[in-house]
């Protein structure tokens, strides 16, 4: 029997914003609404939508870095959100972030070695200084570097080092369920390969459940195990990763003919969507893609469609098809 270790139902997360500098009238920003999603052990399940869609916003709220307007977050069955402050220490410990830029994410005023023993001193793990240092260096190793780094500090390394250090920071503690946050968008193209397979062979090594945010689809389609589609704080469609090949929700159509294919042949056309994306602070009735959807009806834009199970795994939320 499959443990679900993340366990999310219906999330909300609503921004209030101040329109303009001297204006005293506030709007309601909808960055997520109504989000279910669940993680399994050992499961790498890959978050995807344009750029605004609130999938970084998901991801720091499942580990509470954002707090929720409402809903349920469960981490092994436990709601968190119930958690005091020392209840909540000895969770985080197993729940880490890795974030999108490492060079912001890293203090430039430490050294790799100082950057390293903050979790262990935090969480009171290692007894001595020897057995934090064995630590620090077994755990660069791992990640692709030499233990003579401890003593350098973030601006004396490249991009990929840099989160491979971020990386690093984050598997100290040994964690189960980790949050990558467009771990690759800020290398070279010559470095993303590296840190892919890194990622792939770490996540096996230390039998970790992730989830990965990103824009870049070719890259969840390598890592991941299942995909869940997001638009505008919704999300449009669940499903394995084979779904890449045959999406069934019209944004998936769209936002997956985006992915470069060096076979052209067998390249699909690529689906321009007519019309910007709506502002979540005043989102769409019905369906959230009713407005650049190619197939939209009636029915769109007055009811929202419910995430349907269509069968093998496969969930969508589209009036076509319920």
């Amino acid at each position: 029997m499959t443990q679900k270790v993340v366990e999310v139902e219906n999330l909300k997360v609503y921004f209030k914003e101040r329109q303009g500098f001297l204006s005293k009238e506030e709007k309601i920003v909808h960055a997520v609404d109504d989000v279910s999603l669940n993680i399994e052990k050992g499961e790498i399940v890959g978050l995807v939508g344009e750029s605004g869609c609130g999938k970084t916003t998901l991801g720091r709220t499942i580990l509470l870095l954002i707090k929720p307007t409402s809903g349920i977050i469960r981490f092994k069955g436990i709601n968190i959100l119930k958690l005091n402050g020392s209840e909540m220490r000895k969770i985080r410990r197993n729940m880490q972030m890795v974030f999108q830029d490492p060079f912001s994410s890293l203090n430039p005023a430490m050294n790799v070695g100082t950057l390293l023993s903050r979790p262990l001193e935090i969480h009171n793990i290692a007894k001595s200084e020897v057995e934090k240092r064995k630590m620090i260096e077994g755990i660069l190793e791992r990640v692709g570097l030499t233990p003579d780094c401890v003593n350098r500090f973030p601006h004396e390394f490249s991009g990929g080092q840099r989160q491979r250090i971020a990386i690093a920071r984050a598997l100290i503690l040994n964690p189960e369920f980790i949050v990558f946050d467009e771990p690759t968008s800020a290398l070279d193209v010559s470095v993303r390969a590296q840190i892919l397979n890194l990622l792939k062979k770490l996540h096996k090594e230390f039998n970790l459940t992730s989830l990965i945010i990103s824009h870049d689809l070719r890259s969840i389609k390598y890592l991941a195990d299942r995909i869940y589609v997001m638009y505008l704080g919704k999300i449009m469609e669940v499903g394995p990763s084979k779904i890449f090949d045959t999406p069934l929700h019209p944004y998936s159509q769209a936002l997956f003919s985006a992915i470069p294919i060096p076979d052209l042949e067998r390249k699909p056309e690529r689906i321009i969507l007519r019309g910007d994306v709506p502002s979540p602070i005043n989102p769409p009735s019905g369906c959230r893609f009713h407005t650049r959807c190619p197939f939209a009806i009636e029915k769109c834009k007055k009811e929202i469609p419910k995430l349907t199970d269509i069968g093998n795994g496969h969930f969508i939320a589209c009036h076509l098809y319920l």
